[in-house]
């Protein structure tokens, strides 16, 4: 059994936290994530490791997709980790709604690209 954790190793286990959060938000608003205790912090964990697995991922990969915004990614996850009792549920559903979509695509492009 090949255990290699590469950049296409990191990029899936992204795709299927990002794959989570979409399936558990699609058709939701921003008081059903308040609501919803249990739904907001796997959405939180979910952002959390998609930014950690963004780190793991090798320089080069990140130089030739910089229109994935890794700063962000890692800027999120650090506020959500180090003010988990601020953060301000705005910005995680507009990060949900608005910006999760988008990375996706991106990296379902990326991984094609590392994989033909």
């Amino acid at each position: 059994m090949d255990n290699l954790k590469d950049d296409v190793y990191y990029v899936k286990r992204m795709l299927k936290d990002i794959g989570f959060i979409i399936e558990n938000t699609s058709g939701k608003d921003l008081d059903v994530l308040k609501g919803n205790e249990l739904l907001c912090d796997s959405i939180m964990f979910r952002l959390i490791q998609i930014s950690e697995n963004s780190i793991k991922l090798t320089s080069e990969f990140k130089a030739r997709n910089m229109d994935i915004p890794w700063q962000a990614i890692k800027g999120l996850r650090n506020r959500i980790v180090h003010d988990y009792g601020e953060v301000e549920l705005d910005i995680v559903y507009q990060t949900v709604t608005e910006d999760i979509p988008d990375i996706c695509k991106k990296l379902e492009d990326a991984l094609t690209a590392l994989t033909i």
